[in-house]
């Protein structure tokens, strides 16, 4: 296991001293989260649980219709690092929770994982991929196993990784740099009649992948191209210089469809949808995303992270949910988006899944009792949730049948904020959780969690 860096004659953190330091993690944290284009917006003010990112509902409206199965969108809530040296590697393979080592096979064009703090807590979410364009220094060609890396991660987050990675960087032999925005530009693109034929893990879809890569994205010149494993659909996620024509073989969209798509597959990303030092990674299914190599050696936050998987249980996980008015006949009967009101508040204002609180509490109607869960971001009627499976949905795990009856169909759930001490004029919401096909797939023993990519 790593060792952590720890300052000569330190004492031992009392609870108290403990409780003072997550109070501070999450201080800075929650100011991390407004990004550089939501601050020079005029008269724009932010609360302690804004949600902000580049392409968030604070800066543009939602979208009017639902998002389109073809398409693509550039990024600008993406940010990246390059890291080059003759110990890149060897530095990362510690670091994050998928093998290094996978990336020398040729024509791999990179993963996706995560690099975790000392307790297996989340820190940050992100893709790797070997630096092929050059934009760390070198020549973009290397011969053996590549020596340079591009590291794309949350922009909101990008100045903070940089400091973990010094953090620990000590006397390896690499180089770090965080590109400039007109340096390095990503975009995700899909086609969900072409991506749905096929899953994203094992060597026997290889050759398929690579035929609807091609189709999608005829010309790959100057790109880095990966096959997104966070979900089936989820399509392309391609690298390439600001300036440069993506030129995929669909119509343009925005980064706001691309939101909704995800939430629609329930794929978190960054640091407002997973939350730095409190997500386990389990619980953000980055297990079932590609994004852990069980099998690989040591790395920092791997003990509570194979302690959780042998267990054999996670009890909660990010999935995506739909709000509806409090006072609606029914809850809703499929997981689709719509733009409009869905719900009015105590002052007769429309309300959608924009204006619930970050971290809003999910209860059962009609009584008190433990948390169903936590309401993530959203936008229109669909969101995220960190969600008790056995409470919100009729997903049975394993090992836990005499559980499973806890969940009851005709219950729902609200979430309640604003008001007085009763509730007296609070703000409610009403809020439904799927389970997409291929998670429950995955959860009910469809997939082996190993950590596979394309």
């Amino acid at each position: 296991m790593q060792a952590l860096p720890r300052r000569a004659g330190a004492r031992p953190a009392t609870a108290a001293t403990a409780a003072l330091r997550r109070s501070a993690v999450r201080q800075e944290t929650r100011g991390s989260f407004i990004c550089s284009a939501c601050l020079n917006l005029p008269n724009r003010t932010f609360s302690s649980t804004s949600r902000c990112n580049s392409d968030d509902s604070v800066t543009r409206p939602a979208p009017t219709t639902p998002p389109p199965s073809s398409g693509y969108a550039a990024l600008p809530s993406r940010r990246i690092i390059s890291i080059a040296g003759v110990d890149a590697a060897k530095f990362l393979q510690g670091m994050i929770t998928s093998n290094m080592n996978d990336l020398a096979t040729p024509g791999r064009a990179g993963f996706y994982t995560g690099f975790l703090q000392a307790t297996g807590r989340v820190l940050y979410d992100v893709f790797v991929y070997p630096d092929t364009l050059g934009l760390g220094g070198g020549s973009g060609q290397e011969d053996g196993p590549p020596t340079s890396f591009l590291i794309e991660c949350d922009d909101a987050r990008a100045g903070a990784l940089m400091r973990h990675l010094k953090k620990y960087k000590l006397r390896s032999k690499f180089k770090i740099q965080l590109l400039e925005p007109g340096e390095c530009a990503v975009w995700q693109a899909w086609d969900d009649a072409a991506f749905s034929a096929t899953g994203q893990n094992g060597t026997a879809e290889e050759d398929a992948n690579r035929q609807l890569i091609t189709d999608l994205l005829p010309d790959q010149q100057g790109k880095i191209v990966l096959r997104d494993p966070r979900s089936p659909t989820m399509g392309l996620r391609v690298l390439g210089r600001p300036g440069l024509d993506p030129n995929v073989q669909a119509d343009p969209s925005d980064a706001g469809a691309y939101r909704i798509r995800r939430y629609l597959d329930g794929v978190a990303e960054g640091a407002s949808e997973i939350l730095p030092d409190a997500a386990l990674p389990l619980e953000a299914n980055m297990d079932w995303m590609g994004g852990i190599d069980f099998r690989k050696g040591c790395y920092l936050g791997q003990e509570l992270t194979i302690r959780t998987k042998h267990r054999g249980v996670v009890r909660k996980r990010i999935l995506p949910v739909v709000v509806y008015g409090e006072n609606d006949a029914a809850p809703p009967e499929r997981l689709e988006y719509r733009p409009s009101v869905v719900a009015e508040g105590s002052e007769g204002e429309e309300l959608s899944a924009a204006d619930v609180p970050h971290l809003s509490s999910i209860g059962r109607t009609g009584r008190k009792g433990r948390s169903a869960g936590s309401f993530l971001d959203g936008v229109g009627n669909v969101g995220l949730g960190l969600c008790r499976l056995q409470m919100m949905t009729d997903v049975q795990l394993p090992g836990e049948a005499e559980a499973a009856a806890a969940f009851d169909p005709s219950k729902e759930f609200l979430m309640q904020w604003g008001g007085d001490e009763e509730g007296h004029g609070a703000q409610r919401l009403k809020v439904k959780a799927f389970v997409p096909g291929w998670l429950r797939a995955k959860i009910s023993g469809g997939g082996d969690g190993e950590g596979s990519h394309s």
